[in-house]
């Protein structure tokens, strides 16, 4: 990195919002995703297209013109998690993507020893920008977030996602059943880094999944807890695991509520055998 390159959080956020919100128009500009190529990766129903590669290679190439020398890692290029000042997922919902459905985005996080000290969600479909910077406050284009209030477990609406292998499937779908008569409903929209910002604009009470990579969730997770969520997060890769699974929610889960049920939430999860999924 530069020796003149600002490090502090209202500098980076103000990068991840401008590459973030570049790279939206870049994806609007690619064909429609069943035009062009489409792969698989870690299962038959984990898809990948062109446009993913296409979108990180355009991150890439825009956090080295704005800040040469700091080291990415992404989802589709990979790179040193290690040294990672950037984290980047180009295409979080590229299921929904492929099929024409509005729920993706395109994730943006500075990140200093493993943790996220600013960034900016896009989200191509609606024109949407998400962005926190740590200490700062979380906001939607220029709108300050906050989550709900909400106070009664019963009363809450929860986000949740599934895993791509069929095994882990089922068992997310048991605690999921056994979750649902305890909650007013339970959305699964298929993008962790939206329903993380949903949880931060209020529109989610909580949310909960296993299984989230890195990339999905390092700037949604920031905005939440900005706007006021109780976040628990995976530890990323390179990050020494101080806590374990000591809270027994499962050793890759990702969960934000709102202050008033996060506690409830998580001993409803336990209940329900969140350490199994």
């Amino acid at each position: 990195m530069s020796p003149h390159q600002s490090s502090d959080p209202a500098t980076l956020r103000a990068v991840a919002e401008q590459v973030a919100a570049e790279a939206a128009e870049h994806l609007r500009g690619l064909p429609a995703p069943r035009d062009e190529g489409v792969a698989t990766k870690s299962s038959p129903t984990d898809v990948v297209t062109a446009s993913d590669a296409s979108v990180e290679t355009f991150v890439r190439t825009r956090l080295a013109e704005l800040r040469p020398g700091e080291p990415v890692f992404g989802e589709e290029g990979a790179g040193d998690a290690d040294t990672a000042r950037w984290v980047v997922d180009p295409i979080d919902g590229t299921v929904n993507y492929l099929y024409g459905l509005p729920w993706y985005a395109i994730s943006v996080a500075a990140v200093e020893h493993g943790a996220t000290v600013a960034g900016a969600v896009a989200e191509p479909a609606s024109g949407r920008l998400w962005s926190a910077g740590r200490g700062l406050g979380a906001s939607c284009d220029g709108r300050t977030l906050a989550v709900a209030p909400t106070v009664d477990l019963g009363q809450s609406l929860i986000g949740t996602g599934f895993s791509y292998r069929a095994e882990r499937r089922a068992r997310q779908a048991r605690l999921v059943a056994a979750m649902l008569p305890e909650v007013r409903d339970v959305r699964r929209a298929g993008a962790a880094a939206l329903d993380l910002c949903a949880v931060a604009a209020g529109w989610l009470d909580g949310y909960l999944e296993h299984g989230c990579n890195w990339w999905d969730w390092a700037a949604g997770a920031l905005i939440a807890q900005e706007a006021g969520a109780l976040v628990h997060i995976a530890v990323p890769p390179g990050v020494d695991d101080l806590g374990g699974d000591a809270d027994g929610l499962g050793a890759d889960v990702s969960l934000a509520a709102t202050p008033g049920i996060a506690r409830e939430l998580v001993a409803l999860a336990r209940r329900s055998g969140s350490a199994e999924v």
